[in-house]
């Protein structure tokens, strides 16, 4: 068999034991491991945000106008394409700059392939892929590191740059803000059913450019003054990284599931049973901090806590600034972003009616 058709016959996905956002370790695991972690009085005063919040990035304060947005963010193939890969891999790396309301500068590479099974080819195409993401972004790939792994890992070190005064954490959300989301959930339904050839071409085209559309808008809403808090929704799911910022902000958020934007084919997915594993550990994990007052059946409820891989930004806005902040995500391209929820004073906890 020629190198190109060995390319071709491979699949990305079998390789690996989880893909995209669903290889997150479970967030009640990762709070039992990090529980000791942390030494609060070796924190320098210029570090802006750090673990504190479980936000998105670390940012680091170099004078009166600048910060360094710096992040990481990898994972192994969601996808069989090796060119998608990358794409998506990179794309998910970068919107934590941008959900910190920064604006991405450049990046390093991360890759880990197992050198004995895949084709250099496909291991280019990987990095093509990424590169192609940065491109559409206007930064380079610096540099990076590279192993051989039994597993195909790629990702990217992310850093940017944020005025200190614009920074937009995840836990300074206020009683009263309106909640919008800027994509569609249930890309982590449609990742399940493409792992067992039951996802359809228009169903693929669909999740592909949901992962790879930048959450570029990030970087506009920083200058807003009514944008609050932001962070984005990937492998914690809709439910979990809200809880995030339930938990920071000190506020109870209320969710109409009747609002919430799901990805056609991923709703008819979940109700004919398509579900990750990672939707049930992120149950697990949360599910004693969330209400359900809706009737909803299984299949619904598994969407809430269903992975995304580089979903979409989740706001925390003034009433007065929804239309402005609706505005420009629409401009940019995202059509589907909308009002799905309000924070409300009282215990930290997500109500869904």
């Amino acid at each position: 068999m020629n190198d190109s058709l060995a390319q071709s016959a491979i699949r990305l996905t079998q390789f690996s034991h989880g893909g995209g956002c669903g290889c997150k370790i479970a967030p009640a695991v990762l709070s039992e491991i990090l529980v000791r972690s942390g030494a609060k009085h070796l924190l320098p005063p210029a570090l802006l945000v750090g673990t504190e919040s479980s936000d998105d990035a670390a940012v680091y304060q170099l004078n009166d106008s600048q910060a360094v947005v710096a992040t990481t963010d990898f994972f192994m193939p969601i996808v069989d394409d090796a060119f998608d890969f990358g794409r998506i891999a990179a794309t998910n790396a970068l919107s934590d700059v941008y959900a910190m309301g920064g604006t991405p500068i450049f990046a390093l590479a991360i890759v880990g392939m197992p050198i004995d099974k895949l084709p250099v080819e496909s291991i280019q195409q990987i990095l093509a892929g990424g590169e192609s993401v940065c491109t559409a972004a206007g930064i380079p790939i610096a540099g990076g590191h590279s192993i051989d792994a039994q597993e195909p890992i790629y990702g990217l070190v992310a850093i940017g740059v944020v005025h200190p005064k614009r920074v937009k954490r995840n836990d300074q959300a206020r009683a009263g803000d309106v909640l919008i989301l800027g994509k569609p959930l249930g890309v982590g339904v449609m990742s399940a059913a493409l792992k067992k050839g039951e996802l359809s071409e228009a169903g693929y085209a669909q999740m592909l450019a949901s992962t790879t559309q930048l959450n570029t808008p990030g970087s506009q809403l920083a200058e807003m003054e009514g944008v609050h808090a932001m962070t984005d929704v990937t492998g914690f799911a809709l439910l979990g990284h809200l809880l995030e910022m339930c938990r920071g902000s000190k506020l109870r958020a209320e969710v109409e599931f009747s609002r919430l934007p799901f990805w056609r084919e991923a709703s008819a997915l979940a109700e004919q049973g398509y579900v990750t594993g990672a939707a049930a550990r992120n149950w697990q994990s949360y599910g004693h901090d969330v209400q359900i007052e809706a009737a909803l059946p299984e299949w619904q409820k598994n969407l809430l806590s269903d992975p995304q891989t580089s979903g979409g930004l989740l706001v925390a806005c003034a009433p007065e600034a929804v239309e402005t902040v609706l505005a420009l995500f629409k401009v940019q391209g995202f059509e589907h972003a909308c009002a799905i929820g309000q924070f409300q004073a009282g215990n930290s906890m997500v109500v869904v009616r």
